[in-house]
């Protein structure tokens, strides 16, 4: 079982050694993290209603995720501020 387990583990890491120069993992990488981006803001945003405590927190933390964003070029400190300040006004206004 441990060695399965470590193989497991091990396969991507040797399969990606292989396909790094490939054109699909290039493109990959350069297209999916804005992706994931897109599909967590839909994820975020898919529920909001017309009261203020619903899209107000999330359209404040959406704008300023992406003014720190675009001014830092800092994902994790975008990341960090958004929620955080998504956090405190869901908080403030629930």
């Amino acid at each position: 079982m441990f060695l399965v387990t470590v193989a497991l583990r091990a396969a991507p890491f040797l399969a990606l050694t292989r396909l790094r120069d490939s054109g699909v993992v290039r493109y990959l990488g350069r297209t999916m993290p804005a992706g994931v981006m897109v599909v967590l803001v839909v994820y975020t945003l898919r529920d909001t209603t017309t009261a203020l405590g619903s899209w107000l927190p999330a359209t404040v933390a959406l704008a300023l995720t992406l003014g720190v964003h675009l001014a830092f070029r800092r994902a994790a400190a975008s990341i960090v501020l958004g929620t955080a300040t998504y956090m405190v006004l869901q908080a403030w206004l629930a």
